[in-house]
Protein backbone atom coordinates (compact mmCIF):
# COMPACT_ATOMS: atom_id res chain seq x y z
CA UNK A 1 0.00 0.00 0.00
CA UNK A 2 1.15 3.55 -0.76
CA UNK A 3 1.57 5.87 2.25
CA UNK A 4 -0.13 9.27 2.21
CA UNK A 5 2.75 11.16 3.81
CA UNK A 6 3.38 14.56 2.14
CA UNK A 7 -0.03 14.47 0.47
CA UNK A 8 -2.71 17.06 1.21
CA UNK A 9 -6.47 16.50 1.24
CA UNK A 10 -9.38 18.94 1.32
CA UNK A 11 -12.43 17.55 3.15
CA UNK A 12 -15.75 19.40 3.16
CA UNK A 13 -18.20 18.91 6.01
CA UNK A 14 -15.20 17.80 8.05
CA UNK A 15 -16.43 18.27 11.61
CA UNK A 16 -19.27 15.74 11.73
CA UNK A 17 -20.20 12.23 10.70
CA UNK A 18 -18.46 10.84 7.65
CA UNK A 19 -16.33 13.95 7.12
CA UNK A 20 -14.94 13.77 10.64
CA UNK A 21 -14.22 10.05 10.27
CA UNK A 22 -12.45 10.61 6.93
CA UNK A 23 -10.33 13.39 8.44
CA UNK A 24 -9.33 11.13 11.32
CA UNK A 25 -8.47 8.23 9.01
CA UNK A 26 -6.41 10.27 6.55
CA UNK A 27 -4.55 11.93 9.43
CA UNK A 28 -3.75 8.45 10.76
CA UNK A 29 -2.32 7.63 7.32
CA UNK A 30 -0.01 10.66 7.49
CA UNK A 31 -1.96 12.98 5.19
CA UNK A 32 -1.94 16.76 5.68
CA UNK A 33 -5.45 18.17 5.88
CA UNK A 34 -7.46 21.19 4.78
CA UNK A 35 -10.76 21.09 6.62
CA UNK A 36 -13.92 23.04 5.87
CA UNK A 37 -17.26 23.33 7.65
CA UNK A 38 -19.43 26.16 8.98
CA UNK A 39 -18.03 26.65 12.49
CA UNK A 40 -14.56 28.17 12.95
CA UNK A 41 -14.58 27.15 16.61
CA UNK A 42 -15.31 23.50 15.86
CA UNK A 43 -12.72 23.48 13.08
CA UNK A 44 -10.12 24.97 15.41
CA UNK A 45 -10.85 22.29 18.02
CA UNK A 46 -10.59 19.51 15.44
CA UNK A 47 -7.33 20.93 14.09
CA UNK A 48 -5.70 20.78 17.54
CA UNK A 49 -7.08 17.32 18.26
CA UNK A 50 -5.69 15.87 15.04
CA UNK A 51 -2.30 17.61 15.24
CA UNK A 52 -1.87 16.45 18.85
CA UNK A 53 -2.85 12.90 18.00
CA UNK A 54 -0.81 12.75 14.79
CA UNK A 55 2.14 15.14 15.29
CA UNK A 56 3.65 14.46 11.85
CA UNK A 57 0.81 16.17 9.96
CA UNK A 58 -0.27 19.78 9.37
CA UNK A 59 -3.92 20.79 9.55
CA UNK A 60 -5.41 24.03 8.21
CA UNK A 61 -9.04 25.06 7.94
CA UNK A 62 -11.39 27.47 6.21
CA UNK A 63 -14.86 28.10 7.63
CA UNK A 64 -17.55 28.01 4.94
CA UNK A 65 -21.33 27.85 4.88
CA UNK A 66 -21.82 25.82 1.71
CA UNK A 67 -25.34 27.14 1.34
CA UNK A 68 -23.84 30.57 0.58
CA UNK A 69 -22.34 30.73 -2.91
CA UNK A 70 -20.18 33.73 -1.99
CA UNK A 71 -18.53 31.84 0.84
CA UNK A 72 -17.93 28.88 -1.47
CA UNK A 73 -16.29 31.24 -3.97
CA UNK A 74 -13.94 32.49 -1.24
CA UNK A 75 -13.01 28.91 -0.31
CA UNK A 76 -12.29 28.10 -3.96
CA UNK A 77 -10.05 31.16 -4.33
CA UNK A 78 -8.17 30.22 -1.15
CA UNK A 79 -7.50 26.71 -2.47
CA UNK A 80 -6.49 27.95 -5.93
CA UNK A 81 -4.07 30.51 -4.50
CA UNK A 82 -2.61 28.62 -1.57
CA UNK A 83 -2.77 24.96 -2.61
CA UNK A 84 -2.42 24.53 -6.39
CA UNK A 85 -0.76 21.16 -5.76
CA UNK A 86 -3.68 19.70 -3.79
CA UNK A 87 -3.60 15.90 -4.01
CA UNK A 88 -7.02 14.81 -2.75
CA UNK A 89 -10.50 16.32 -2.71
CA UNK A 90 -13.26 14.72 -0.65
CA UNK A 91 -16.64 16.22 -1.53
CA UNK A 92 -18.47 15.10 1.58
CA UNK A 93 -20.67 17.98 2.72
CA UNK A 94 -24.38 17.39 2.24
CA UNK A 95 -27.80 18.19 3.61
CA UNK A 96 -30.79 15.84 3.90
CA UNK A 97 -34.40 17.02 3.87
CA UNK A 98 -37.00 14.21 4.25
CA UNK A 99 -39.59 16.00 2.13
CA UNK A 100 -41.31 14.85 -1.05
CA UNK A 101 -41.07 16.94 -4.21
CA UNK A 102 -44.69 18.07 -4.07
CA UNK A 103 -44.51 19.14 -0.44
CA UNK A 104 -41.14 20.85 -0.25
CA UNK A 105 -40.58 24.60 -0.09
CA UNK A 106 -38.54 26.59 -2.59
CA UNK A 107 -36.06 27.21 0.24
CA UNK A 108 -35.57 23.47 0.83
CA UNK A 109 -35.06 22.90 -2.88
CA UNK A 110 -32.57 25.73 -3.32
CA UNK A 111 -30.53 24.83 -0.23
CA UNK A 112 -30.19 21.16 -1.18
CA UNK A 113 -29.18 22.04 -4.73
CA UNK A 114 -26.55 24.51 -3.51
CA UNK A 115 -25.02 22.24 -0.86
CA UNK A 116 -25.44 18.81 -2.41
CA UNK A 117 -24.76 19.56 -6.05
CA UNK A 118 -23.39 23.05 -6.76
CA UNK A 119 -20.69 22.65 -4.10
CA UNK A 120 -19.09 19.43 -5.41
CA UNK A 121 -19.50 20.62 -8.99
CA UNK A 122 -17.71 23.93 -8.44
CA UNK A 123 -14.99 22.50 -6.20
CA UNK A 124 -14.33 19.59 -8.56
CA UNK A 125 -14.18 21.85 -11.62
CA UNK A 126 -11.70 24.23 -9.99
CA UNK A 127 -9.46 21.69 -8.28
CA UNK A 128 -9.46 19.22 -11.19
CA UNK A 129 -7.97 21.87 -13.47
CA UNK A 130 -4.83 22.05 -11.33
CA UNK A 131 -4.78 18.29 -10.80
CA UNK A 132 -4.74 17.83 -14.58
CA UNK A 133 -1.86 20.30 -14.88
CA UNK A 134 0.00 18.38 -12.16
CA UNK A 135 -0.72 15.00 -13.76
CA UNK A 136 -2.08 13.49 -10.54
CA UNK A 137 -4.85 13.72 -7.98
CA UNK A 138 -7.87 11.90 -6.61
CA UNK A 139 -11.40 13.27 -6.21
CA UNK A 140 -13.99 11.50 -4.05
CA UNK A 141 -17.69 12.28 -4.24
CA UNK A 142 -19.57 10.98 -1.22
CA UNK A 143 -22.92 10.17 -2.78
CA UNK A 144 -25.80 8.03 -1.49
CA UNK A 145 -27.63 4.84 -2.31
CA UNK A 146 -30.49 7.24 -3.17
CA UNK A 147 -28.59 7.85 -6.42
CA UNK A 148 -29.46 4.27 -7.40
CA UNK A 149 -32.62 3.58 -5.38
CA UNK A 150 -34.85 6.68 -5.41
CA UNK A 151 -36.37 7.79 -2.10
CA UNK A 152 -39.65 9.54 -2.88
CA UNK A 153 -39.96 10.82 0.69
CA UNK A 154 -36.71 12.75 0.11
CA UNK A 155 -37.31 13.91 -3.42
CA UNK A 156 -34.82 16.68 -4.07
CA UNK A 157 -32.16 14.92 -1.99
CA UNK A 158 -32.52 11.96 -4.36
CA UNK A 159 -32.32 14.23 -7.42
CA UNK A 160 -29.14 15.89 -6.14
CA UNK A 161 -27.49 12.53 -5.60
CA UNK A 162 -28.40 11.44 -9.12
CA UNK A 163 -26.74 14.66 -10.27
CA UNK A 164 -23.61 13.84 -8.26
CA UNK A 165 -23.53 10.44 -9.94
CA UNK A 166 -23.59 12.13 -13.36
CA UNK A 167 -20.96 14.65 -12.29
CA UNK A 168 -18.68 11.84 -11.15
CA UNK A 169 -18.95 9.90 -14.40
CA UNK A 170 -18.46 12.91 -16.69
CA UNK A 171 -15.58 14.25 -14.63
CA UNK A 172 -13.87 10.86 -14.53
CA UNK A 173 -13.91 10.57 -18.31
CA UNK A 174 -12.56 14.09 -18.73
CA UNK A 175 -9.66 13.86 -16.28
CA UNK A 176 -8.63 10.22 -16.72
CA UNK A 177 -6.18 10.99 -19.58
CA UNK A 178 -4.38 13.43 -17.25
CA UNK A 179 -3.66 10.90 -14.50
CA UNK A 180 -6.46 12.05 -12.18
CA UNK A 181 -8.79 9.57 -10.48
CA UNK A 182 -12.46 10.11 -9.56
CA UNK A 183 -14.31 7.75 -7.22
CA UNK A 184 -17.92 7.78 -6.06
CA UNK A 185 -18.56 6.39 -2.58
CA UNK A 186 -22.19 5.27 -2.30
CA UNK A 187 -23.33 4.66 1.29
CA UNK A 188 -26.60 3.22 2.43
CA UNK A 189 -28.04 4.18 5.83
CA UNK A 190 -25.12 5.56 7.84
CA UNK A 191 -25.19 6.37 11.55
CA UNK A 192 -24.79 10.16 11.40
CA UNK A 193 -26.67 13.13 12.87
CA UNK A 194 -29.34 12.68 10.17
CA UNK A 195 -30.60 9.74 12.23
CA UNK A 196 -30.67 11.49 15.61
CA UNK A 197 -33.59 10.29 17.71
CA UNK A 198 -34.14 7.10 15.71
CA UNK A 199 -35.27 3.96 17.51
CA UNK A 200 -33.38 1.76 15.03
CA UNK A 201 -30.44 -0.03 16.67
CA UNK A 202 -26.90 0.97 15.74
CA UNK A 203 -26.10 -2.43 14.24
CA UNK A 204 -28.61 -1.69 11.47
CA UNK A 205 -26.39 1.06 10.09
CA UNK A 206 -23.06 1.58 8.38
CA UNK A 207 -20.63 3.48 10.59
CA UNK A 208 -18.88 6.65 9.38
CA UNK A 209 -15.58 4.85 10.00
CA UNK A 210 -16.55 2.33 7.30
CA UNK A 211 -16.74 5.13 4.73
CA UNK A 212 -13.40 6.50 5.91
CA UNK A 213 -11.78 3.08 5.57
CA UNK A 214 -13.09 2.81 1.99
CA UNK A 215 -11.61 6.20 1.05
CA UNK A 216 -8.23 5.35 2.57
CA UNK A 217 -8.17 1.96 0.85
CA UNK A 218 -8.70 3.58 -2.57
CA UNK A 219 -5.86 6.01 -1.92
CA UNK A 220 -3.46 3.24 -0.92
CA UNK A 221 -3.90 1.08 -4.01
CA UNK A 222 -1.18 0.96 -6.63
CA UNK A 223 -0.84 3.94 -8.96
CA UNK A 224 -2.31 1.97 -11.87
CA UNK A 225 -5.44 0.84 -10.00
CA UNK A 226 -8.67 2.84 -10.23
CA UNK A 227 -11.88 2.36 -8.22
CA UNK A 228 -14.84 3.84 -10.08
CA UNK A 229 -17.36 3.37 -7.30
CA UNK A 230 -17.97 1.60 -4.00
CA UNK A 231 -21.46 0.72 -2.73
CA UNK A 232 -21.65 0.08 1.01
CA UNK A 233 -24.98 -1.04 2.48
CA UNK A 234 -26.00 -2.19 5.96
CA UNK A 235 -25.81 -5.95 6.19
CA UNK A 236 -29.55 -6.29 6.78
CA UNK A 237 -30.66 -3.63 4.31
CA UNK A 238 -31.35 0.08 4.55
CA UNK A 239 -33.26 1.38 7.55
Amino acid sequence: MRPLINQTALITGATKGMGHAIAEKLAECGCNLLLSARSSETLETLKHQLENRYPGIAVQYFACDFGDSRQLTRLIHWIEEQFPGLDILVNNVGIFRPVSLLNESDEDFDLQMRVNYHTPHRLSRSIARNMCKNGKGHIFNISSIASREPVSSAGTYTVTKYAVRGLTQVLRDEVRPHGVKVTEIIPGSTLTSSWEGTSVSADQFILPADIATAVAACLQLSAGAHVDEIVIKPQYGNS
